[in-house]
């Protein structure tokens, strides 16, 4: 379903973008890049200077490597347009601290408490928050067990990793009981009296 109309607009004048791409490896591990790019369609004055109409103020990037676990292994980060050259762009070694963290294990909690304010870049930071999910989507299916229930072996003692992590695909809800019905919990019926 579509957005509602909006409302009168007389221009654009800002997007953000965000693109993710998830690589499977040689070496069985996976490499996640992000990237966040902001242009602005006018000239925007800097204490660095003007940025001209239709140049990224920020055009940053993140390199995950992880393994099947989830866990990071190596992380790269660039900076090829700041507002600030000289002075953003020197921070790109900060994101070492990532190496090490599960991304299904407190990630974002961890993430912020190595590169929260200061300590990073608030926009590498926020773009690096996006990625347990991306990470999910790549190794759905491949790495992953997302199998329905009705296909799985019957003696399989787990459900399919994606059911409870949602709205949509909680437990107890109609989409699990019409497309996992195996793993659909059984509500148990009220006690009557005799």
């Amino acid at each position: 379903m579509p957005l509602s109309h909006p409302v009168s607009r007389s221009a654009l004048k800002h997007t953000r973008t965000l693109k993710v791409e998830a690589y499977a490896r040689d070496d069985k591990l996976w490499d996640i890049e992000a990237q966040i790019t902001d242009i602005k369609t006018r000239v925007v004055p800097l204490a660095s200077g003007d940025r001209p109409a239709g140049m990224p103020i920020h055009d940053l990037k993140l390199r995950l490597t992880i393994n099947v676990n989830l866990d990071i292994i190596a992380v790269e980060a660039a900076s090829d347009a700041v507002p600030y050259p000289g002075y953003c762009d020197t921070i790109s070694p900060a994101y070492q601290a990532m190496v090490g963290l599960n991304l299904m294990r407190n990630f974002r909690r961890q993430l912020t408490l190595r590169l929260g304010g200061t300590a990073g870049c608030t926009h590498l930071t926020e773009l690096a928050q996006i990625l347990p999910t991306a990470a999910i989507q790549a190794l759905s299916g491949e790495v992953i067990d997302t199998r329905d229930g009705s296909s799985a072996a019957s003696d399989q003692p787990s459900q399919p990793f994606q059911l409870d992590r949602c709205h949509a695909l909680r437990t107890d809800g109609a989409a699990v009981a019409l497309y996992y019905p195996r793993w659909v919990a059984k509500i148990a019926e009220p006690f009557q009296s005799s």
